[in-house]
This record gives C-alpha cells, structure tokens and sequence, in this order.
C-alpha cells in the first residue's frame, strides 16, 4: 500500500495489526507492531512525498515479520535514524539507510515457536483476506488503542502488584535469613569458645602426656641402667660356679645353678630391651647414614643366626638380595632384620624362615616370612605395643619379652620407613620393612 495522506496511517496501523494476527504473533507483538509503524509512518508522512509499505515473511533461520517503508526523498537516514530512536524498542530489529532511489526503513520482529506455518497456501489466504479489509474510521481505531491502552495498564497494575508481593515475600524471606543468620552467629561463636576451650585442654593434656612419655623413658632407661651390673655379675658368677677349675657341685646344686644363669640371661635380655626402647622413644639414636652392602649384610646375618636354626624341621634361607645396595644405618637396618628373623624362628615349629629383599619403586622391601604360628587379623598392630604379647602363643625356643617388634618398628621410622605384618592363624606370619634406596 501507498501512504499519502494523514488517513492513510490509521489504515497502515489497522493493516500491520492484522497481518501480525495473520503470521502468529502474540497480542502485545501485535500492538508493538502496529505502533512502530503508525509512527513511522507519521515521521515519513511528514517529510512529504509518498511512501511505499511492504509486509513480508523472511522464512529462514528465525521466521519474522518484516515491514519495508520506501520513501522516495533520499539522503534523510541520519534525520529519521535519530527521530525513529525509540521506536526500535518497539521491534527485533530496525534499519534505516538511504536507496538507491530514496530512504528505506526495514523492521522485524520475530514469530514465536508455536507460530503456524506459514505455507504457499496460506500466504496466499493472508493476501485475499487483507484485500477484502475495510479500513475503520479513526474513531474506531482510538477505540481499539484504547483497549489496547486499557489491556496495558491492566497488565502493568498486575505486573506491579505481582512486584510488590515478591517484594514483600523477600523482605520476609531477608528478615528470617538475617534471623537465621544471627542464630548461626551465635552458634558459631559458642562452638568456637568450645573448640578453643578444647584446644587449651588438649595442649594441657598433651604436656603432661609428654612429660609422663619423658618420665617413663628416663625410668626405663635409669632402671635397665642400675639393673645391668648386678645382673652381669650374677650370670659371671654362675659362670665361675660351673667352671672345671672351681669346685666340684653336685648335680642338683649344677641344676640350680644354670637355672640361675638362665633367669639373669632373660632378664639381661629385657633390661637392654627396655634399655633400647628408651633411647629410641627419647629420640637419642641417630643414624649413621652410609652406603650398606646388603650382601655382606645378609651373609653376616646368615651366619649369626644360624645357631638358632637348629631344628632340622625348620628351614632357615636367606636369599640373594635383588637390591645390592642401599643408603641407610647398616647397625640399625640389621638389628630391626635380626629382631624379626629371632622372633620368626622362635614360633616356627616347621616349615621354612626366609629373608629376601626386591625394589618397590623408589624403595626396598625387606620380607621376613615364616611358617609359623600365624597373628590373628585383630591382633597385628597390637603386637607393636611394648610388653604384649599375643595369648596362647607358645615359642618354640626362648622367651620373648613383647619388645622386640615395637623396638623394630621405631627403628624403621627413624630410618624413615615402615614396618607392617600380614598374617592368618595356623599358616605363618609375613613381616615386610619398607625403607626408600636414597635417604
């Protein structure tokens, strides 16, 4: 259609409302539409000369509604660009540029998803209909802005009662959160004078708990100290009684004699025992870091025990070690392995003892397995605890005193590993040392 006269722009918003009606777009896109373009239409009418009005559907990617008004005066985009500012609000998108043969503004807006197709057929259905259009006179076209002004005020006084309830419910919502968050405050700072209150307590019972540590090392090592003399003198002067140069003693005396040799022996035993636990625990035994010679070390250990692999049901094999060398304490080292193959062949009553040593990565496992008795599961750290030992077990030699392997074990972490057993009743017991190559 052609806009010449001021009639023609209520025709041309009558026109735009129903073809948004026509394509699918909701009442308000409908009203929006139909407002840019009566203003549009009133700015391009008052700069004179006919306007030419154009309504097409773009029908790729999203499907829009496009308007075309082509005024013939050229060189007028930037004058309308500027008055036509805040019609754009109004649609999608708006261009105003000057033709080839005058000024042209294009608008869209876009349909929404449930739009229904707009097909050959029904374009053609659109066309037909607007051509039997008979154009309202301006007072039925104020009627219709005025309902439509009417609709939007209703729909503003709803939007802005629906604003101020949510705004009621959040300054309730923000009251019982600041509520809520006093409480928690308070809470807060109750539970922190307790973990304070708990903390002090906590540092109070840790300096006496390493002041009783300190005392009882000290004790330990004062005792086994005093102890060691008289116990060396008593297992001397046995020594002198069954001598062939003294004189002779019956058999019963001989007897009683050895029994006395064998208690000072065990007790000489867990005095060094005691003795040893209370440097390690006081933290007096240092290292001597060198380059150990694993072969060497388990020739020696191989030959000093083999006193105590008597039996000739017990097989005592110590295997080549798969890691050469390794940078430790060979004094320590070999204690903490001498510990546990004594303590193996002790309760092995048959079967095998052996002692290997393979790399784990970055460090070397030392195993120490036997076919003896066997721990139960519950029981494998508790046999780490000074003084215990585990009940009904029957050493097939010796005597244990329960210091051995809590000796061991602090032994291995002074060395900077680990010490741990794995174990089932009946079938024999595996100790495995975990100590890095490199220290």
């Amino acid at each position: 259609m052609r806009l010449r006269v001021a009639q023609d722009i209520f025709l041309v918003r009558q026109l735009g409302r129903e073809v948004a009606r026509a394509v699918g777009l909701e009442t308000q896109d409908q009203t929006r539409m139909a407002t840019a373009l009566s203003e549009v239409g009133r700015v391009l009418l008052a700069a004179g000369s006919d306007t030419v009005v154009a309504f097409t559907v773009e029908p790729y990617g999203v499907p829009a509604l496009k308007v075309v008004l082509a005024h013939p005066a050229p060189g007028e985009a930037g004058r309308l660009t500027e008055q036509l500012q805040q019609v754009g609000r109004l649609v999608d998108t708006m261009e105003v540029d000057d033709g080839g043969t005058g000024t042209v503004v294009r608008m869209a807006r876009r349909l929404p998803p449930g739009a229904p197709r707009l097909t050959p057929g029904r374009m053609e259905e659109i066309r037909a209909g607007l051509a039997q259009h008979v154009p309202g006179s301006p007072l039925d076209e104020l009627a219709v802005q005025n309902q439509q002004l009417i609709a939007a005020l209703d729909e503003v006084r709803a939007q802005r009662d629906d604003l101020a309830r949510l705004n009621a419910e959040l300054e309730e919502t923000n009251r019982g959160v600041m509520a809520l968050y006093h409480q928690l405050s308070e809470e807060l700072e109750e539970t922190n004078r307790g973990v304070v209150a708990l903390y002090a307590e906590l540092d109070e019972k840790s300096v006496q708990l390493r002041a009783a540590s300190e005392a009882k090392s000290r004790f330990l090592a004062n005792v086994s100290h005093e102890l060691r003399a008289p116990v060396t003198a008593i297992i001397g002067l046995g020594r002198l009684l069954t001598d062939s140069a003294s004189d002779e003693l019956t058999d019963e005396q001989r007897r009683q004699v050895e029994l006395i040799r064998t208690s000072a022996s065990d007790l000489l035993t867990l005095v060094n025992g005691l003795l040893d636990l209370a440097k390690a625990e006081a933290g007096r035994i240092e290292p001597n870091w060198s380059e150990v010679d694993l072969k060497a070390m388990f020739g020696q250990l191989r030959g000093t025990l083999r006193p105590l692999a008597t039996r000739p049901e017990v097989d005592f094999v110590v295997d080549e070690p798969g890691v050469p060398v390794l940078r430790s304490d060979e004094v320590l080292l070999a204690q903490v392995l001498r510990n546990l193959l004594t303590n193996a062949l002790k309760f092995t009553a048959s079967g095998s003892v052996r002692l290997s040593v393979h790399a784990a990565g970055d460090d070397a496992e030392f195993v120490v397995a036997d076919t003896g008795t066997g721990i139960p599961p519950e029981l494998h750290e508790r046999i780490f605890e000074e003084f215990y030992q585990v009940p009904g077990s029957m050493p097939v030699s010796g005597r244990g005193t329960g210091l051995g392997l809590p000796y061991a074990r602090r032994l291995a972490g002074i060395l900077g590993g680990g010490l741990w057993v794995d174990s089932v009743p009946g079938e024999g017991s595996t100790f495995t040392l975990r100590l890095p190559v490199a220290s």
